[in-house]
């Protein structure tokens, strides 16, 4: 793999260890409130404002169209298990979980597996 290559997979890496705390702690301080008891509480949170019911609405979006990517794509590349990714994308965070994809994949198509060699008699 190269440098360049090293450098894409890190980025990815750092994205998602970087996400993971900044969607949980934020999850966590919601969900310990008395008020706060179930998801439809978190999602109706999520739409207290415009503002807020903007974000929402683009997150939802992009995580519907990270989900399509990664179901297609890892198909198409040959990732095992596409569906935990996107089964955790709505467990954990689309923010954790896209950039996971996204480095398995580079690391897939750079790395390609030589096509199994079958011998025939001649």
């Amino acid at each position: 793999m190269s440098t360049k290559d090293k450098l894409i997979c890190a980025t990815y890496a750092l994205i998602a260890l970087v996400a993971l705390p900044a969607t949980w702690i934020n999850n966590i301080a919601f969900m310990t409130q008395p008020t706060n008891n179930s998801m439809l509480d978190f999602i109706r949170a999520a739409y207290v404002n415009a503002a807020t019911a903007s974000l929402a609405n683009d997150l939802f979006l992009l995580a519907a169209a990270a989900c399509i990517f990664m179901a297609i794509e890892g198909r198409r590349v040959g990732i095992r298990y596409v569906w935990l990714y996107i089964t955790f994308s709505a467990l954990i965070a689309i923010s954790v979980t896209f950039p996971l994809f996204l480095l398995v994949r580079h690391i897939k198509i750079t790395n390609p597996q030589p096509e199994q060699i079958t011998t025939e008699a001649v």
